[in-house]
C-alpha cells in the first residue's frame, strides 16, 4: 500500500510511523508572502524575501527550489548542522517518551547534562541548571550576581547583545532600548572594545585597549552608588560585528571585577562548544573561569536550550537567600537530551579541532579576499566566527552599508547565506559562523561565492584582476 499524505508528512499505513516530510513543492511563494505581510508582526528586523521550506546539513531550501549554502547556522545555533541523524533521533525518541515535567520532577537527561558539562569544565564551575533562551540564561545569572553579592549595579560593554529581558536588555548596549521607558536601574557601560575603530592608541598606532579599559572603570566608579554587583561579557562581540576581546582582555577584567567585589558573568552563546576552535573561549583560550558562565544558541543545535553553570559556593549562598528562577520551561528533559547530544558529538567527533582547521582556512580565505578589493577595511575573528568589514574608503573607514547589501544580495543570489546588518553599532560587516562539521570543501565553495560575487558587484574597489 502507498504512503498517505497527513498534515505535511508521509504516514506508512503499515506501522502508522512517519516516514518523511511532505514536500512543499506545489506552495506559491507570492501566496506566502502576502500572509507574511498581513499576519505577523514586525518584531525588529527586515523579513528576507525567500521562504525556507527545508534545511539540510549546511544547506537551506527556499520554496521556489533554491540551494543556499547556511553560513550562520540559522541563527548561529545549529552547531553540528540542520537536521543532524543523532539530533533529530533523540528529539523523535524524546517527543514520544520524555519531553516535558513538571518543573520540580528531575530526569535522566538533565543529570546526564550537568554531568557532562561540568566535568569539562573547571573547578568553579561545578553545578548547572538549564532554561529556553540565551536571555533568559543572562537574566538568570545577572539575578544570581545581585542575590549573592546583595548589591544591584551591572556593567556591560558597549555594542553588546545579551537577550531582550528586562536586565539582560539593561546591560546590552547595541539595540533594542528604545521605545520603553526607562531600562533596569544601575547599568554601567565600557566603552566597546573595537580593535580596528577605537580612538585609544599607543604611539605606534596600535590599539590600547589597557588603556580604554582603564578609562572606562574609571567613569564607571564616579557614575557608580557604591553598589556595583557584576560585570557580564561576550568574548566576540558577535551581534557588534564579530570583534574579539584582545589578548589578555578578559583577565584585566576579572581584575578589575575582583577589586570591586563584583562578579564576572562570561556570556557565551555563541563561542560555547567549540564555535571558537576552543571547547569555551573564556576558559579554554582566556585562562579565566568565569564566576558564571552562560551558554545558550550552540548548545540546543537550535532547539531552544540554555545554561547557567557557576561554583558550588555561590549557588550555596544564592539557595541559602531564596534565590529564585522557576520557570515552566527549567530543567526540561527533551532539550536537556538534545544538548547532552550535541556535546557528547563536538567531543567524540574532534569538531573543535575540526573548528580550529576549517576556521583556519576560512580565515586565510578571506585575507586573500581582502588583498583584492578595497572595500573590504577589516578581516576578524577566531575559529569558526569570522566578521568581513566592508568601507568606502580604507584610510577613513566609512562605512558603506548600502555596498555591503548589494555584496550580500549576490552572494545569496550565487547561493551563499552569510548575515549582514545596517544597524548603526554593526557598521556594515559580514557575520560568517558556518556549523563546525563544515568540510574544507564546503569553506572552499563559499569561499569561491565570495570571490565571485566581489567581482560581479560594482563599487568593490579592486585591487588587483
Amino acid at each position: 500500500m502507498a504512503p498517505m499524505i497527513q498534515d505535511n508528512v508521509e504516514v506508512n499505513p503499515a506501522n502508522n510511523h512517519t516516514t518523511k516530510p511532505k514536500p512543499y513543492t506545489k506552495l506559491e511563494e507570492t501566496k506566502l508572502q502576502d500572509i507574511a505581510s498581513k499576519k505577523l508582526i514586525n518584531y525588529g528586523t527586515k523579513f528576507e524575501r525567500d521562504i525556507i521550506v527545508r534545511s539540510s546539513g549546511l544547506y537551506v531550501y527556499s520554496a521556489a527550489g533554491h540551494k543556499v549554502l547556511d553560513w550562520t547556522s540559522g541563527q548561529m545555533s545549529c552547531l553540528v548542522g540542520h537536521g543532524h541523524p543523532e539530533v533529530v533521533k533523540t528529539i523523535a525518541d524524546h517527543a514520544a517518551n520524555l519531553d516535558h515535567l513538571f518543573s520540580g520532577m528531575l530526569s535522566p537527561p538533565v543529570l546526564s547534562l550537568a554531568d557532562r558539562l561540568t566535568s569539562v569544565l573547571p573547578d568553579g564551575l561545578d553545578k548547572a541548571f538549564f532554561l529556553s533562551t540565551g536571555g533568559e540564561s543572562n537574566e538568570a545569572a545577572i539575578k544570581m550576581a545581585k542575590v549573592y553579592t546583595g548589591k544591584f549595579e551591572v556593567v556591560g560593554l558597549g555594542a553588546s547583545w545579551h537577550g531582550m529581558t528586562a536586565q539582560a536588555l539593561g546591560a546590552q548596549y547595541h539595540f533594542g532600548r528604545k521605545g520603553q521607558g526607562p531600562v533596569m536601574p544601575g547599568m554601567h557601560m565600557l566603552p566597546p572594545p573595537n580593535t580596528y575603530r577605537s580612538i585609544f592608541r599607543n604611539s605606534d598606532g596600535s590599539y590600547d585597549w589597557e588603556k580604554e579599559l582603564d578609562y572606562g572603570w574609571d567613569l564607571i566608579d564616579r557614575a557608580s552608588c557604591g553598589s556595583l554587583a557584576a560585570c557580564i561579557v561576550e568574548c566576540i562581540q558577535s551581534s557588534a560585528g564579530m570583534h574579539v576581546l584582545p589578548t589578555g582582555y578578559l583577565k584585566a577584567l576579572k581584575k578589575h571585577c575582583e577589586q570591586r567585589g563584583m562578579l564576572l558573568i562570561v556570556d557565551e552563546a555563541q563561542t560555547g562548544i567549540g564555535r571558537c576552535g576552543d571547547l569555551f573561549a573564556s576558559v579554554n583560550f582566556e585562562g579565566v573561569v568565569p564566576d558564571i558562565l552562560t551558554l545558550s544558541k550552540t548548545l540546543g543545535n537550535g532547539i531552544p536550550l540554555s545554561a547557567v553553570v557557576t561554583s558550588n559556593e555561590i549557588e550555596r549562598v544564592c539557595s541559602e537567600r531564596d534565590y529564585c528562577f522557576y520557570t515552566t520551561h527549567v530543567n526540561d528533559p527533551l532539550p536537556a537530551a538534545v544538548g547532552d547530544k550535541v556535546l557528547e558529538i563536538v567531543l567524540r567527533d574532534n569538531l573543535v579541532e575540526n573548528s580550529r582547521l576549517r576556521g583556519s582556512q576560512l580565515r586565510d580565505g578571506l585575507l586573500k579576499l581582502q588583498q583584492k578589493y578595497g572595500c573590504i577595511g577589516d578581516v576578524r575573528g577566531r575559529g569558526l566566527m569570522c566578521g568581513v568589514e566592508i568601507v568606502g574608503d580604507q584610510k577613513a573607514k566609512s562605512p558603506a552599508i548600502a555596498l555591503a547589501r548589494q555584496i550580500a544580495d549576490k552572494m545569496y543570489e550565487l547561493g551563499l547565506w552569510a548575515n549582514l546588518s545596517s544597524h548603526s553599532s554593526f557598521g556594515g560587516v559580514f557575520r560568517i559562523a558556518p556549523p563546525i562539521v563544515i568540510t574544507a570543501q564546503e569553506i572552499q565553495d563559499g569561499l569561491e561565492i565570495m570571490q565571485e560575487a566581489f567581482r560581479t558587484t560594482e563599487g568593490t574597489m579592486p585591487l588587483t584582476t
